[in-house]
């Protein structure tokens, strides 16, 4: 758990896959949002109501089925113990035939109870998500998959990456619709000019700074 500024951001792994499912929330007004909810959504839920909040947003970087297999079972948990339901608010267009198939995605791994994700929006690069009193900015990330984004929040200095930026590395792009080139890329591009200070939430793994990967991460040299 991180207190970064006035917000709270503590990480829950989750699936086979540890996952970095993010939970972040406002200690004044208890208002919070959730980031990638790949699965086990009884145990985030759990922890939502143990921490008495109440769940505005549903943010999804892309449609991997280990960052949205939780999202379906989750929302209908909130709707059940909260007066409003959730926005479910995902990457752009491009990944729609990933969020359609995370039950396929799931059979692949042996995996159950993981649902295909219908977001009530899609989002676009450069938009920005007004949550929790804070602007989130949408950066379009591809690479890892074409919808990719990543959702960054200047006030507090941290981005929440996905699986485009890790600690010392970058998300894979062996898959069909993959592009290593268009990723670190588009990494330079977008996530090293938000600057050094900017604590990054990758979607596996510890959290890291920008500054540190521009260093040291031997795909950006």
């Amino acid at each position: 758990m991180s207190d970064t500024g006035r917000l709270i951001t503590e990480r829950l792994p989750v699936t086979p896959f540890h996952q970095n499912c993010s939970l972040v929330w406002d200690p004044v007004t208890h208002k919070a949002l959730v980031v990638d909810p790949g699965g086990d959504a009884e145990r985030i839920h759990a922890r939502i109501t143990e921490a008495g909040l109440t769940v505005d947003a549903i943010l999804l970087t892309h449609g991997h089925l280990d960052h949205v297999g939780g999202t379906v079972a989750l929302r209908t948990l909130l709707a059940g113990t909260q007066t409003e339901t959730p926005e479910v608010i995902g990457p752009t267009t491009h990944d729609e035939f990933l969020l359609n198939s995370v039950e396929e995605q799931a059979r692949h791994f042996g995996l159950a109870d993981l649902h295909s994700v219908s977001p009530d929006r899609y989002t676009s690069d450069g938009e920005t998500l007004d949550l929790l009193g804070h602007h989130y900015q949408v950066l379009h990330v591809p690479g890892h998959t074409p919808g990719h984004v990543v959702f960054f929040d200047a006030a507090e200095q941290i981005v929440f990456a996905g699986d485009t930026l890790f600690r010392g590395t970058i998300g894979r792009t062996d898959f069909s619709y993959g592009d290593s080139r268009q990723l670190i890329t588009a990494i330079r591009e977008k996530l090293l000019p938000l600057g050094d200070e900017v604590v990054v939430v990758p979607g596996h793994g510890a959290p890291t700074k920008i500054g540190m990967e521009r260093v040291n991460n031997q795909f950006l040299q």
